[in-house]
């Protein structure tokens, strides 16, 4: 059975851990974009106009002997209204609101995605053609359970420093971009690049000391997702995970969702 070693606060190995079989599972991409895609849509929001949006105006032709079209005009204005083959006119096929967008995903599909997800942050290769930076040479990344109680972001930058891996957090922080095209006026002014996911136990003090850092995701075993282990469908992201959430892991073998 394969093992990972167990790095203390320094950086430094002081033991070992035998990996459940979850981080031998087959690299399927197409159930993990499939499992990804699927969250993205039923996340989507109802969206479209009013039924009647663009028809509640009393615009009125001018008739015949003015030398203009007989379509429907604003009041005291020359602009078209109402119709949708006009320029001023509503529109034509707009949004519609109960546009169901949501997709489903088989539990079984669902399941070998995760999976498949988890043993890919263990892939090297695939880690490095994510984009992440790292100077540990062994994957997976599993520290000591003394992480999990860190309160400070200063001592989990530190952690990060120990084992080679903040570089991956000033790439994130460094590619912020302000994004391109009309969603800089709807709140979603700048696309933000995905760092590190820390898995831990549950109730770690160390999931309020790093969610303040660029692309950084905490997450137990219980939440962890397609999602956040393969972000925009790309597998192998750079993981840390605790020893007390590779224990969880192995118990839970089998049920991921």
């Amino acid at each position: 059975m394969a093992t990972a070693k167990i790095l203390d606060l320094s950086g430094k190995p002081v033991g070992e851990v035998e990996l459940p079989t979850v981080f031998s599972e087959d690299y399927r991409p197409d159930l993990i974009k499939k499992a990804v895609l699927a969250a993205q849509a039923n996340r989507r929001h109802p969206y479209g106009p009013t039924l009647y949006a663009g028809m509640q105006t009393s615009a009125t032709g001018w008739g015949s002997g003015r030398g203009a079209s007989h379509v429907p005009r604003i009041v005291n204005g020359s602009r078209a209204a109402r119709i949708p083959h006009a320029k001023g006119g509503r529109r034509a096929h707009p949004p519609k609101p109960e546009t169901d967008y949501s997709e489903k995903v088989n539990k079984k599909e669902k399941r070998m995605a995760v999976r498949s997800a988890i043993a890919a942050t263990c892939n090297e290769d695939l880690v490095i053609t994510r984009g992440h930076i790292f100077m540990t040479d062994e994957l997976p990344i599993v520290a000591d359970n003394a992480f999990e109680a860190l309160s400070k972001t200063k001592d989990v930058v530190s952690f990060f420093e120990a084992i080679g891996v903040y570089d991956d957090v000033l790439r994130a922080k460094l590619g912020r971009t302000i994004r391109a095209g009309r969603g800089k006026m709807r709140g979603r002014k700048y696309k933000n690049k995905k760092s590190l996911l820390v898995v831990t136990g549950p109730n770690a003090a160390v999931s309020k000391a790093a969610r303040n850092l660029s692309g950084v995701d905490i997450a137990t075993v219980a939440e962890l997702n397609a999602e956040l282990l393969a972000p925009g469908t790309h597998a192998g992201r750079l993981t840390v995970w605790t020893k007390a959430a590779i224990d969880q892991l192995t118990e839970k073998e089998g049920v991921l969702e």
